[in-house]
């Protein structure tokens, strides 16, 4: 299975009050971990950007399971769960150093026209990236 890691020192500002990571910090790391997998796989997410293209987010599910506190280096583990001909949903995995999981999650992404966000085929914009995706995909439909 294709799964990207990324290390991510966590520093004091990305901690609440009660000295733990404040939950929306983890979305930020995920999109680090997204950034993480399209670069592994190959592809520049910006190359999308310059053409014109953008890949907003239509759904996020997170489950935080143990905290995580400052000083620690978090690992984001990311994968493609789904990739089908509009949606591509990643999975990820946010862990302590000894393992534990701190979070788990999904998003679903589509790729849309940056100026009108009507949505697009992968398939139709950069052949290689979606087939790449199918190929890496736990799941494609």
């Amino acid at each position: 299975m294709f799964v990207s890691e990324k290390q991510i020192e966590i520093r004091y500002a990305e901690t609440d009050q009660m000295g733990v990571v404040y939950h929306a910090n983890y979305i930020i790391w995920m999109e680090i971990g997204r950034s993480q997998l399209v670069n592994d796989a190959g592809f520049e997410y910006a190359e999308l950007e310059k053409d014109g293209y953008v890949s907003p987010v239509m759904d996020l599910s997170i489950s935080y399971k143990a905290a995580m506190h400052y000083g620690q280096v978090a690992t984001v583990r990311t994968w493609v769960e789904k990739h089908d001909r509009l949606r591509t949903t990643y999975g990820y995995e946010i862990l302590h150093e000894d393992g534990t999981i701190a979070a788990t999650a999904q998003s679903v992404h589509i790729l849309a026209q940056k100026d009108t966000l009507r949505p697009v085929s992968l398939s139709k914009i950069d052949p290689a990236w979606d087939a790449k995706y199918k190929e890496i995909a736990r799941e494609t439909k």
